[in-house]
């Protein structure tokens, strides 16, 4: 039921000619595909063209289904003339619903009186056919009313389709008849159809991992979608026999404004549905990277020509999205919970236990002890949450209650957040021992973080249009938050035993938390969101009289949430210099301990498939340098040579023991130079120097790989004394096979035998595959490493969600101090067989490399390169470096 465009109406009716159809029909039987055909090219075409010029996205949905309709009857009483009292056409699913969008499947069902006879089967396949060929998108069923009945019971889809359906012509008694024998008196009563659908509904969420928030998300299937609606109306259906939502103001269920909210975002949802159909020419229900431009441009929004702000339109237009579906899904929770109290508690008024003036429990649901409590003292706004933490028997709070929350989340105004009570309330609901994440996601659902902290409302839906951040900025904080909960949480610590252990001892947890809240806070403002959010964060802190010395570390762990990441991934930690330039900046062992907890709960809620074993071995690595480095004060920090010396001796001990003389390491070891003993550790020293022995006497390369399944890494090593573009050659290999090369070693030996180590990492998803690739890759490098010519770079497919981001080319370089060696850092779009490009592009410019750190995310790829000039191994001078820069923006 919706406000009829009379216009749009007369205009959607217009486009099929019944006329022609059934005069084709009474006509030779070759006559009526070409007119169907044509009948439904009409309906097609000129449904898009009515959409496009503005017809409301209602009366094409519906229209589309009314056209249908006629179309559909009058087919079928053509066909089934002789039959028409043993069969019925049911519309079922959406088209059961009246609602059909583009490109969505025709949904029918034949009903039959009793088995299929000669005379009803061939009339079925006449129709069936006819339609498929008129390039009709049907979905259909053929079933007897018994079959009916026995699949609706043993399947609640099954039973909802039927429920739903609309009869378009036919025998209407054997319509009403499986109506009946599938009705709630006989199948799916009340409480159980809703258990049934709610279970549904949990299952579906967890399918979209419990969020809304993906970056491309289902607008059907996922939270606050178009199944979140209907999962409304289908209870409704079940419960009060309503025909629409609207009949849900008048049982008291909505109220005009709720079914506003409803409508309008049902509306959005309808309207983005169909331009994906039209706009991809198919059934369609993601909002991918692939449309968003297109789609925000189409809803109105404009792209802001400043660089920082280049993607603003589509950023508009999903934070438009973002916040309906939150909207929905608050609608959605209150509604089923409404439903539960009358449905499942119907005649149980149910015990109540009184926890103060304000609250009460029934049912497990925590409620307001009268209409007036928020009104009358709003703090209790806050303490609502507070409570629920204490109570752990509660489960929810009841959807009456919810309503009153909403109608009055505008008394959370300025004067509310400079009460006393609402800060002290505010700062015990954080410090809580149990139940802080399902409250803040509850705060954050209800919209009262967001009216709390008005800092945080910019941020709620609010996408960042890359491929590295996989939730909206909202829902990674309060991953965030969940993530660092988790780790105090016994029955978790065997996951990350330090980072627990560490969390354990934490004297004000309370702390991290409230820098996990404020890391992000400023994103989308100009200027860096770290500098930002560290000032919000720090008066924030302060107004809540956390005293100075906390306010100031949870505004120094905002201000600097990213160094750890930044170090352990894309800096060589092995070096101590870099240890000492970290701790510099941390200069506590206080600081450490609440960084690491910070950086890792971070990257973990950033991305599912960012973060893997090794990031987690990098963090763990450079948190105990540091850690030691700190304990043993400034004045006594290690340096380069204290480590080269450690990694021999151990080392060396370790080969002695196994029987190996001094002169035949000696004699391998006078190739090494100290930078290989610095950079590898005792037991990679002793498995590549018993490698080189082993094949001492032959004079193909040497290439073996291990793996470790605890770090998802595998290491590869690599020694020649005669392959040419041995790095180029090695790392096409490692593309074509789609490995992901996360560090590298190169060594130029006394004489001239080169040595080459690779990490190599392994998402998640591939770890079950590193022997495969193990076995895999040593025979592909030997048959390269002996080939003549370097071959030509293969051309590789770019993934579809990647070509969407581009990542403009940044090149720097440094000079090593104490060194010959230039660095190298470049920034650019990430890109299957990048490391080859670059490699090429160093043979090119008579370029050596000497080791290579390797960082992505998302589309971009962050990677520093240690080079030489290949004939003298001395520094790039400012010529050689412009010359290698053009070369390179030339490749990328």
């Amino acid at each position: 039921m919706h406000a009829v465009n009379q216009s749009a109406h007369d205009d959607i009716a217009s486009l099929l000619d019944d006329s022609k159809l059934a005069d084709a029909l009474q006509a030779d039987a070759t006559s009526v595909l070409p007119v169907l055909k044509t009948s439904v090219e009409n309906i097609n075409q000129g449904l898009k063209k009515l959409y496009l010029e503005g017809a409301p996205v209602e009366e094409i949905v519906l229209g589309r289904a009314e056209l249908l309709d006629r179309l559909l009857t009058t087919l079928f009483d053509h066909f089934f003339d002789p039959v028409r009292q043993e069969v019925a056409l049911v519309a079922v699913g959406g088209y059961g619903r009246g609602e059909l969008h583009p490109a969505s499947d025709i949904d029918l069902m034949l009903l039959l009186k009793d088995e299929e006879n000669a005379q009803t089967q061939d009339a079925i396949e006449k129709f069936i056919m006819l339609l498929w060929d008129g390039r009709l998108e049907i979905g259909h069923s053929v079933r007897t009313v018994d079959e009916c009945v026995a699949e609706a019971a043993k399947d609640i889809s099954v039973a909802t389709n039927i429920m739903e359906s609309r009869l378009l012509s036919g025998n209407t008694d054997l319509y009403n008849s499986m109506l009946t024998l599938t009705g709630p008196d006989r199948m799916w009563d009340n409480q159980s159809f809703f258990q049934a659908k709610l279970k549904e509904q949990i299952l579906r969420n967890g399918k979209y991992n419990d969020t809304a928030y993906n970056l491309e998300p289902n607008i059907k299937e996922g939270h606050g979608g178009l199944r979140d609606i209907q999962m409304i109306g289908w209870v409704a259906k079940r419960h009060f026999g309503a025909a629409s939502l609207y009949d849900l103001v008048d049982h008291n269920f909505l109220s005009e404004e709720e079914l506003k909210t409803l409508l309008e975002g049902q509306q959005l949802l309808w309207r983005i549905r169909c331009s994906l159909h039209y706009l991809t020419g198919r059934r369609e229900d993601r909002l991918l990277f692939d449309y968003q431009h297109q789609l925000a441009i189409e809803f109105g929004f404009k792209d802001d020509t400043s660089k920082e702000r280049s993607n603003f339109a589509i950023e508009q237009f999903m934070q438009q999205y973002y916040r309906t579906v939150m909207e929905l899904e608050r609608l959605n929770e209150m509604l089923l919970q409404l439903f539960r109290e009358a449905i499942l508690y119907k005649d149980k008024p149910g015990e109540i236990v009184v926890i103060n003036e304000s609250f009460q429990i029934r049912h497990d649901y925590i409620e307001v002890t009268h209409k007036d409590v928020f009104k009358n003292k709003p703090t209790t706004l806050l303490e609502l949450f507070l409570v629920n933490e204490q109570h752990p028997e509660i489960q929810g709070v009841r959807a009456e209650t919810i309503r009153l929350i909403r109608e009055h989340r505008h008394l959370i105004n300025e004067e509310f957040r400079l009460s006393e009570e609402a800060r002290r309330l505010f700062v015990h609901i954080i410090r809580q021992s149990r139940g802080v994440t399902h409250e803040f996601r509850r705060m954050n659902r209800y919209g009262i973080l967001a009216a709390y902290i008005p800092a945080f409302a910019r941020i709620v839906g609010r996408m960042q249009y890359d491929l590295f951040h996989a939730y909206t900025v909202d829902q990674h904080t309060l991953f965030v938050l969940r993530n660092l909960r988790r780790l105090s949480v016994p029955e978790f610590c065997h996951e990350f035993p330090l980072a627990s252990g560490i969390c354990h001892h934490l004297e004000k947890p309370e702390l991290l938390y409230l820098a996990g809240l404020f890391h992000d806070i400023a994103k989308g403002r100009e200027g860096d969101h770290s500098e930002l959010g560290a000032v919000d964060a720090l008066q924030f802190c302060l107004d809540h009289d956390l005293g100075r010395t906390d306010a100031e570390l949870v505004s120094w762990l905002v201000k600097n949430h990213l160094i750890m990441s930044i170090t352990a991934q894309r800096k060589d930690i092995s070096d101590p210099d870099v240890i000492t330039e970290f701790i510099d900046r941390v200069n506590t062992l206080e600081k450490l301990d609440y960084l690491y907890l910070l950086t890792m709960c971070d990257i973990r809620a950033t991305n599912p498939k960012q973060w893997n074993s090794w990031k987690d071995k990098l963090l763990v690595e450079l948190y105990n340098k540091a850690a030691q480095a700190l304990q043993q004060g400034f004045e006594n920090k290690t340096n380069r040579q204290d480590d080269i010396d450690h990694n021999r001796t151990y080392a060396f001990r370790h080969l002695s023991k196994e029987g190996l003389g001094t002169i035949e390491i000696s004699a391998i070891w006078n190739n090494f130079t100290d930078e290989y003993f610095l950079r590898h550790k005792p037991a990679e020293i002793v498995w590549h120097t018993k490698l080189i022995m082993e094949h001492a006497n032959k004079d193909t390369p040497v290439v073996k790989v291990r793996t470790d399944k605890r770090t998802g890494s595998m290491e590869l090593f690599v020694f020649s004394r005669c392959v040419i573009h041995l790095f180029a050659r090695i790392v096409s290999v490692l593309g074509q096979l789609n490995l992901n090369v996360a560090d590298a070693f190169i060594m130029r030996g006394t004489s001239s035998c080169l040595l080459e180590t690779y990490k190599i990492i392994f998402s998640d998803d591939m770890l079950e595959h590193i022997d495969h690739y193990a076995h895999e890759v040593v025979p592909q490098l030997l048959e390269k490493l002996t080939d003549r010519e370097l071959s030509d770079l293969a051309t590789m497919a770019v993934p579809r969600a990647q070509k969407h981001f581009q990542v403009e080319t940044q090149i720097s370089f440094t000079k090593v101090e104490d060194s010959g060696i230039t660095r190298m850092h470049i920034e650019t779009t990430d890109r299957p067989g990048l490391l080859s490009v670059i490699a090429r592009t160093f043979i090119q410019c008579n370029i050596s490399i000497h080791s290579a750190k390797i960082s992505t995310a998302g589309e971009t790829a962050n990677d520093s390169f240690d080079i030489t000039q290949a004939n003298t191994y001395t520094p790039l001078s400012k010529p050689m470096q412009q010359e290698l820069k053009q070369a390179l923006l030339e490749q990328l």
